[in-house]
């Protein structure tokens, strides 16, 4: 006999749950998404801005970006640069606006080779942040977790006390690394780890404790704990609910807005999975990796190789498709400036109404017909 309505409404949902021994952090830049599941915290990368970024509601965000680099001036990758920089910060600090704690905002990825340009470009988000009237401390810069860039995070953290979020993390040797660097947090992805064995082993379908990339962030978070790094370990990258129950108990879990509102109507019990106390029965051994280290153990795990840079390759793309975006508006500039919508229908090559092709020599895009500067 199924149990009666007063009862099910006094069922707690299992994301209420799931707060009660981990800290939610809603995976979105659509912030309207935000308040219906109260996260303390929230994330962002590229793919998730230019998603955002398309979206009618968002329209104002972008033309603001547009016109503050236009203002600034200098050559058009100059103007360009600056734009996306400014609309990155723009969607942080509406974020912002809807949770009580942090917001991660991420360093392009075409960088995450350069250390010295991940620490300048880090500094430049956070001095954006600052003129908004945003203290550092509300903010997670992220990067990848290359060597390079966890150097990068190793110095913004100890000599300019800028917070890092490390995040494509997918190795062992990542996450050890990261936390000899003494960064604020990583996050160990586990999606992209289950998709890589479905698509490389006969094994399509686990169980979520047998799951890979929940076996890989139970792994880490273990050996976090055993040897008290402080470092807070956020998994990331969920396919299902399954993975995210399977990791309750972890210090922090970013979820997307859909998967939140799955574990809003799920009123199944849930316990907390993962503990420091359990943690210290795990056998795990202590080491310490150099620059040399780091890169054999890293590259022994196929998987992580193959994730890391194809990870770095996506955001990649989607920030040149940004640039894109933003490119036709920048140049074309005046009143009449295609809009993003426009923009995006143009790189994919759609008509959108009477266009004509930008006669400016250093111009390579179809604008509006109306712009002054065509």
């Amino acid at each position: 006999m199924s149990s009666s309505p007063v009862k099910r409404q006094r069922m707690e949902a299992a994301l209420d749950q799931l707060k009660q021994f981990t800290t939610v952090v809603a995976d979105t830049g659509d912030f309207h998404a935000i308040d219906e599941y109260k996260p303390q915290d929230a994330t962002t990368n590229p793919s998730l801005i230019l998603a955002a970024a398309q979206m009618p509601a968002y329209q104002e965000l972008v033309e603001e970006a547009i016109t503050y680099g236009r203002k600034l001036g200098g050559s058009q990758q100059d103007q360009i640069k600056n734009a996306i920089d400014k609309l990155f910060v723009l969607f942080g600090a509406e974020i912002l606006k809807k949770i009580p704690g942090r917001v991660s905002t991420e360093v392009d990825a075409r960088l995450s080779f350069d250390k010295d340009a991940m620490v300048a470009r880090a500094r430049r988000l956070i001095e954006l942040y600052k003129e908004a009237g945003i203290s550092k401390d509300r903010i997670l810069i992220k990067l990848s977790s290359t060597w390079e860039g966890i150097q990068a995070g190793k110095e913004l953290e100890e000599q300019h006390g800028i917070h890092c979020n490390m995040t494509l993390l997918f190795s062992f040797a990542q996450a050890v690394a990261c936390a000899e660097a003494g960064v604020t947090l990583i996050s160990p992805f586990v999606g992209r780890i289950l998709d890589w064995h479905v698509a490389n082993t006969d094994k399509k379908s686990y169980e979520p404790l047998e799951d890979p990339g929940v076996k890989s962030v139970t792994k880490i978070y273990n050996y976090y704990k055993k040897f008290g790094y402080k470092t807070i370990v956020m998994g990331a990258s969920f396919r299902n609910t399954g993975e995210i129950k399977a990791l309750a108990g972890c210090d922090f879990l970013t979820i997307s807005p859909k998967l939140l509102g799955e574990l809003l109507q799920d009123n199944a019990k849930l316990v907390p999975v993962l503990s420091a106390k359990a943690a210290q029965a795990s056998d795990l051994e202590k080491i310490h990796l150099d620059e040399k280290s780091f890169r054999w153990l890293h590259n022994e795990d196929q998987m992580a190789v193959e994730k890391l840079s194809d990870g770095i390759r996506k955001f990649a793309a989607d920030a040149v498709k940004l640039e894109r975006m933003l490119t036709v508006s920048v140049v074309c500039g005046g009143p009449h400036v295609p809009s993003p919508m426009r923009a995006q229908a143009w790189m994919s090559g759609f008509k959108l109404g009477r266009v004509k092709t930008c006669m400016r020599p250093q111009v390579s895009f179809t604008c509006c017909p109306a712009s002054r500067a065509c």
